[in-house]
């Protein structure tokens, strides 16, 4: 996975370079691929780190961990439509282009956004309030599961040759940014709110915020340059019977996807592992977030680097041993001094090396799949991958903190 895959099926970063070599594609157009995953991100972990208080508006029950169940569970329904959201989005984007695949994701997860934003709890509208609230969860995973495939095709087929880890990185960067602006707008809203208001209304502000965002990752796609070459529309017309000739390719990404989403889900949940394991206040347990997200960035960025220097396939390997081997004893030492400098250590590490090998990942698979069906073979492996166990890992390490009473069962 060293050398360069396919070199005609990556023709756009060479007819955008100078006499230098170096390619022409703007800044502006990296910040276009990657912010509307970044902002579907951004209202995907904000959920996920608002899930105590969601869990109390919508879903009321006669224990506070009954109503974080219900909560976390509904967090798992989006991933049940992000592998439709991928083969949609991911035809889309191999039939018309790239662009337009990421223009309508965005105008997708816009609908979700207000929806949570917007929807009143249990005690004004009943059973209305949790219903609603599922169905704005499905739209917000089709448009995450629409949204990977065609950008991360964008990134990887505008990079130049021996670079192509290094623009895919900012993808999962785009990522830890999402986690960032959450967790410090998480951090800010737990320092200048009391409780009640937390529960009463603060956690609707990050799903209002991003309604600001949205008309910005709008003007900034509209204008993108097309990737995806005509030859390669030709070549898409085969659909999903295209992609039996990777079968081995598919299988074996999503089984990858699979084992690195785990790792993820795991360190977005230190948040409400801190709030309901650990009793941490909540402004500290927010800052778990922030960590996460800096980590992410640090992270993503670092593996394009070896990606590039190395070669993907030692970068994803070395990173999942790692894991394997630090996630019992971080918890073990989380467990040991339970305060907020060993949180975010723990939370800093573990998403660290979690970072590195997606980025590497992350520029592999598009790499082994033709341009004509790049865009639906990733967004499938992605969906998938993420959907058998990003939807359930929170629910289950609840789960088996609710029946254990042992902290350490998530890192088991």
């Amino acid at each position: 996975m060293t050398a360069d895959v396919r070199p005609a099926e990556f023709a756009f970063a060479a007819s955008k370079a100078g006499a230098s070599g170096r390619p022409r594609v703007r800044a502006r157009t990296l910040a276009a691929a990657v912010a509307g995953n970044a902002l579907e991100f951004y209202d995907f972990l904000a959920y996920a780190f608002f899930a105590v208080y969601i869990g109390r508006a919508f879903f009321p029950a006669a224990t506070p961990m009954g109503s974080l169940l219900l909560s976390v569970a509904v967090f798992g329904v989006g991933f049940v439509a992000r592998p439709v959201g991928g083969l949609l989005f991911g035809a889309v984007a191999d039939r018309v282009g790239r662009r337009a695949a990421m223009l309508q994701t965005i105008a997708l997860i816009t609908v979700g956004t207000i929806g949570l934003a917007a929807t009143p709890g249990y005690a004004s509208i009943g059973p209305i309030a949790p219903i609603a609230v599922v169905a704005f969860r499905l739209i917000q995973g089709l448009a995450l599961g629409g949204e990977v495939g065609p950008s991360t095709s964008y990134l990887v087929e505008a990079a130049p040759a021996g670079r192509r880890a290094r623009y895919a990185s900012w993808q999962s960067a785009s990522q830890g940014a999402a986690a960032l602006v959450a967790g410090l707008m998480g951090l800010g809203l737990s320092l200048a709110l009391s409780a009640q208001q937390m529960r009463d209304w603060g956690w609707r502000v990050p799903f209002s915020v991003a309604l600001l965002l949205i008309p910005v990752a709008l003007y900034l796609r509209r204008d993108l340059p097309e990737t995806l070459s005509a030859q390669a529309v030709g070549a898409s017309r085969g659909g999903l019977v295209a992609l039996r000739r990777h079968r081995g390719v598919i299988l074996l990404s999503t089984l990858a996807v699979s084992g690195g989403t785990i790792s993820t889900y795991l360190c977005t949940y230190m948040t409400t592992f801190a709030l309901t394991a650990l009793r941490m206040p909540s402004a500290v347990a927010m800052g778990a977030t922030v960590a996460l997200g800096v980590a992410l960035i640090a992270g993503a960025l670092l593996g394009g680097w070896l990606g590039d220097r190395v070669g993907r396939r030692p970068v994803m390997l070395w990173t999942r041993v790692l894991v394997a081997m630090a996630t019992v004893p971080a918890f073990a030492l989380l467990m040991a001094w339970p305060n907020a400098l060993t949180l975010y250590a723990v939370t800093g590490l573990l998403t660290l090396l979690t970072g590195v090998g997606a980025a590497a990942l992350l520029t592999a698979i598009p790499e082994l799949l033709p341009m004509g069906a790049r865009a639906t073979g990733l967004s499938l492996v992605y969906a998938v991958g993420v959907s058998l166990f990003g939807g359930t890992t929170q629910f289950i390490i609840a789960w088996l903190l609710d029946r254990t009473g042992n902290p350490l069962a998530p890192a088991w």
